[in-house]
């Protein structure tokens, strides 16, 4: 598949089959992540492979109730090492969310590019989700997937709605 391909047809997915991933695909995926860019190359990252279903049922009511995220068979939880940077002067250090965002996006279309769903979670109780998979101080969650088949693979078809190229890009000024 096309590179442009990939981007135009990557979708949020909420159904997912009981198929399990193979080793070697799931490792390319990973690896989309292990070469993503970062700041002064710091790679201030950890994701962590949820596949216990015991653990991934317990993160539903910490990600907002969102049950199919424990159909999937695995959740990967992207984490942020806090950094004593400040980015733009203003970012401080949470400027880790530049950093992992980037490589989740590698992740995301990575999965895309071996026929894997994934569903951006923003939506989580931070605290109550380190807690849960023991993530050390010092790192905050970022974000979450669950990754899998999707139930229907038509969910990569179909446009999707998009603002127009002269509603975010200008020239030379805002």
């Amino acid at each position: 598949m096309d590179f442009y391909e990939i981007i135009r047809t990557r979708r949020s997915v909420r159904a997912f089959k009981k198929d399990s991933i193979p080793e070697e695909v799931l490792n390319r995926v990973l690896e989309a992540v292990r070469v993503a860019p970062s700041g002064s190359n710091r790679q201030p990252w950890k994701f962590i492979l949820v596949k216990d279903r015991t653990l991934k049922q317990k993160m539903v009511p910490v990600c907002n109730n969102q049950k199919f995220m424990d159909e999937a068979p695995l959740i990967i939880v992207a984490c942020g090492k806090k950094l004593p940077i400040n980015r733009g002067g203003y970012m401080g250090e949470m400027s880790i969310l530049l950093d992992v965002a980037t490589a989740f996006t590698q992740l995301i279309l990575a999965a895309r590019a071996e026929g894997l769903g994934t569903c951006w979670i923003g939506a989580f109780n931070n605290d109550e989700l380190k807690k849960l998979l023991e993530v050390p101080d010092g790192y905050e969650v970022v974000a979450a997937t669950p990754l899998g088949y999707p139930s229907d693979p038509s969910v990569f078809a179909g446009p999707k709605s998009r603002k127009t190229m002269n509603e975010i890009v200008s020239v030379n000024k805002f």
